[in-house]
């Protein structure tokens, strides 16, 4: 017989002698029967006791992340010392347009997506200010056209 035949074999063995195996709600108390739960029950306590061990867990007792609010020397070294070669960003806050500034750590990505909703100031606060600098290219999309 093959190996696959066998099986299927197991498995209908196995179904057929599955109300007798259920028909007792009691647990059984044989050694053999209480050996194999006990052996189960360590198997599983070491996995979860494993799993907890060596949990990533660097800082202890202190929510994860190092967000924080930021200050003005936190944000000096990404700024360029002329105004106008700045991207605004918020009424205190820019980004220097310099792609290559005196520290390379301070380079950063110049893409930026605005996302809001109708009202909530994207053109009058973001895109007016930067363009009225004229100091780089833009790609807008418009879709209707009050921009131009």
């Amino acid at each position: 017989m093959s190996p696959e035949i066998e099986v299927i074999h197991k498995f209908l063995d196995a179904m057929a002698n599955l109300g007798a195996a259920i028909s007792n709600p009691l647990p059984s108390f044989h050694p053999f029967d209480l050996c194999v739960g006990l052996v189960g029950a360590a198997v599983v306590y070491g996995i979860v006791w494993n799993k907890k061990r060596s949990a990533k867990n660097w800082r202890k007792d202190i929510e994860y992340g190092s967000a924080k609010w930021g200050r003005k020397v936190d944000i000096e070294p990404y700024l360029d010392p002329v105004p106008d070669k700045n991207l605004i960003l918020t009424a205190s806050e820019s980004l220097t347009l310099n792609g290559r500034p005196k520290n390379p750590k301070y380079a950063r990505n110049k893409n930026i997506m605005i996302v809001g909703g109708s009202g909530s100031g994207k053109t009058r606060f973001f895109l007016k200010p930067n363009l009225m600098q004229m100091h780089s290219s833009y790609v807008i999309t418009d879709p209707k056209g009050i921009i131009l």
